[in-house]
């Protein structure tokens, strides 16, 4: 495993973290916590230190704060997520921080994950929204930073809102923040235009989640797939989406060269190419996943002439609307 500086925060993260949304008993219907716990701790094993949940993940907190504590020595670095108060994703234009980020609310949000958890402190605390608004505006900063003094988190970090990688450029550049958390693939390349050069400039960490494209960018998908009821991926491939997939990985696949079994790899390659990227998480629901992924920490880079090919298939949609 390799690792990388999270911006210029002092700490080093395996360039493969681990996604934490989809374990146990999730909105990824056929996820178990047995399953998970057991790819959680092959992780660790395979030199992955870093994890990424959030308050809003069913049961993941737990899950993720349990095997923490089962490996007692070895340092495992968790991140968790606030959800905004007001329970508006993603976040509108127009929006008081006093709606979504009250100091009181982040407060009761991150006792409540150390509680789940049975940890003492999280090593970044993410806001599970973000607005550019809200910049100098609301007592959330002031919150941060008593929670940083008082030891229950290390680092303040935001997710940034789908397909919005803009909208936390002034966040970046005020300097208030350490790490930022985004949507970036082969899909979705938006973030490289601005907000990784200026998260490079002003020493923020890169937290890339949906590599994948949530299993878009793996072959599997097709247009026969379906999903279980109650798999929020039904929404997010509805309609015509899963041919449309298809069609594009397959134009990846003949651009390229490679056989259809590759376009996961190369995926998370063309991710980890790009220098600010500090740490990618793909969500990882079994020992397979892990031992997939993990293998591919190995510092080959895709050459330049791949990424060229790759920067043609920039694909501008919101599964969400």
């Amino acid at each position: 495993m390799r690792y990388r500086e999270l911006g210029r925060s002092g700490l080093s993260v395996s360039e493969i973290g681990f996604g934490a949304w989809g374990i146990g008993e999730s909105s990824w219907v056929g996820a178990s916590e047995d399953e998970s716990v057991r790819a959680l701790h092959r992780a660790v094993d395979l030199g992955v230190n870093f994890v990424d949940t959030a308050r809003g993940y069913g049961e993941s907190e737990r899950i993720v704060g349990r095997v923490v504590r089962e490996r007692g020595a070895d340092e495992v670095l968790v991140a968790t997520k606030v959800p905004p108060k007001n329970g508006t994703w993603p976040a509108p234009d127009g929006l008081d921080p006093a709606e979504t980020f009250p100091g009181a609310h982040i407060r009761d949000s991150l006792e409540t994950s150390l509680r789940v958890a049975g940890l003492d402190h999280y090593d970044v605390l993410q806001f599970h929204v973000w607005s550019d608004e809200w910049v100098g505006r609301g007592d959330w900063l002031e919150t941060i930073a008593q929670l940083k003094q008082e030891g229950k988190i290390r680092l303040f970090g935001v997710s940034i809102n789908d397909h919005q990688p803009d909208n936390a450029l002034a966040l970046v550049r005020s300097g208030a923040v350490d790490s930022v958390q985004v949507i970036y693939n082969v899909f979705d390349q938006a973030p490289a235009d601005a907000l990784l050069p200026a998260c490079a400039e002003h020493g923020v960490g890169v937290i890339v989640r949906v590599a994948l494209d949530e299993g878009g960018l793996t072959g599997r998908i097709t247009v026969g797939t379906t999903f279980p009821e109650g798999d929020w991926r039904n929404r997010y491939f509805r309609g015509d989406r899963p041919a449309q997939v298809e069609r594009r990985v397959a134009a990846i696949v003949a651009d390229l060269g490679i056989e259809p079994g590759e376009i996961a790899e190369t995926a998370l390659r063309f991710v980890l190419s790009a220098p600010a990227v500090s740490t990618v998480i793909p969500g990882m629901r079994s020992v397979r996943n892990v031992e997939r992924n993990t293998a591919l920490s190995d510092g080959r880079a895709l050459a330049a002439d791949r990424l060229a090919v790759l920067a043609g298939h920039r694909w501008q949609r919101n599964f969400y609307s």
